[in-house]
């Protein structure tokens, strides 16, 4: 499957804002206007990168994720605000997005132990996705959300 991760710049933003997930997973998952505004408010502190990022299947945005990290640490390198428009959920593209996502990540950052992403209990198909790439309960939560995390192999 042919999918993309490119970086959400002033030439895509728009396209990028109007991705929606069904109305059945809009509490689960911040809307991308909520995961932009990240980048520049940096909640979780000065010293947390954002990077956000569109999904393509060849040269159709598909989806939205973000990379959130603190550089020289081995376990703070997390995916959130990952999200699959609606009319191209089932197609295989979050799969492969995670895929390329956790590809990313330890090829950027060799320090890298441990991607982390947070995922609500009752959001049965993105747990079962997690778990079936690896990803593993670390037993904590985080407002409310699972914490998950996928073993980088050394």
């Amino acid at each position: 499957m042919s999918i993309q991760l490119r970086s959400v710049t002033r030439e895509n933003w728009l396209e990028a804002l109007a991705l929606q997930v069904k109305e059945e997973q809009k509490d689960l998952v911040p809307t991308v206007a909520v995961s932009l505004a990240k980048v520049y408010i940096k909640p979780d502190g000065d010293g947390v990168e954002y990077l956000p990022f569109a999904i393509y299947h060849e040269d159709k945005m598909v989806g939205f994720m973000m990379h959130a990290f603190v550089e020289q640490t081995s376990d703070m390198y997390w995916i959130n605000g990952f999200l699959i428009d609606e009319s191209q959920q089932g197609k295989g593209y979050g799969k492969a997005a995670l895929r390329q996502m956790i590809d990313y990540i330890t090829g950027r950052f060799s320090q890298c132990r441990e991607v982390r992403l947070t995922v609500y209990p009752h959001n049965f198909s993105a747990f079962q996705l997690y778990r079936r790439l690896g990803f593993v309960e670390t037993g904590e939560q985080y407002d409310g959300e699972l914490v998950m995390r996928f073993p980088v192999a050394t």
